[in-house]
């Protein structure tokens, strides 16, 4: 990577890398949830990272790159972890298993977070508008799926789990 713009596609592929592995097993967490707004919360991040995929999709190939080039390592492990301690992992109530889908949850989503602001920023200082507007649309979706989780949390998941 020579310059910016080289970091900048190169994390758009990660970040396009990172959405396609979450989306099989935020699509899992889903069906797994047993609290009725927490299974509608993972249906909408279902949706959401979906979307997300396509938006990184149209900017990679706008840049006459590949999406496909990386393979993002750091989701490869937190899939890992979401399927060994939410999904394979015995429980003995079902508020305590989505208590750590939540957990795992959230943990794919501050992943999301952090590539996406740093993407956003590379593309702003490139001069790339269009591409910010569109990756700060998807923080700020993030960051709206993360504290609907929050808020699942502390109002009745945890309290059940407790």
């Amino acid at each position: 990577m020579d310059n910016l713009k080289d970091v900048y596609i190169d994390q758009l592929q990660d970040l396009y890398s990172a959405n396609r592995q979450a989306l099989r097993v935020v699509d899992e967490l889903a069906k797994a949830a047993t609290s009725t707004a927490l299974h509608a919360a993972l249906e909408r991040g279902v949706a959401g990272i979906k979307d997300g995929e396509q938006n990184l999709e149209k900017l990679i190939r706008a840049k006459d790159a590949n999406p496909n080039a990386e393979h993002c390592k750091g989701m490869e492990g937190l899939v890992r972890e979401a399927k060994a301690h939410a999904l394979n992992a015995e429980f003995g109530m079902d508020a305590a298993r989505d208590a750590v889908i939540i957990t795992q949850y959230q943990r794919m989503a501050h992943y999301a977070i952090a590539g996406y602001g740093c993407a956003a920023a590379f593309a702003k200082q490139l001069g790339f508008d269009d591409d910010a507007a569109t990756l700060r649309g998807m923080l700020d979706a993030a960051y709206s799926g993360d504290k609907t989780l929050s808020e699942i949390a502390e109002q009745t998941v945890n309290k059940r789990a407790a």
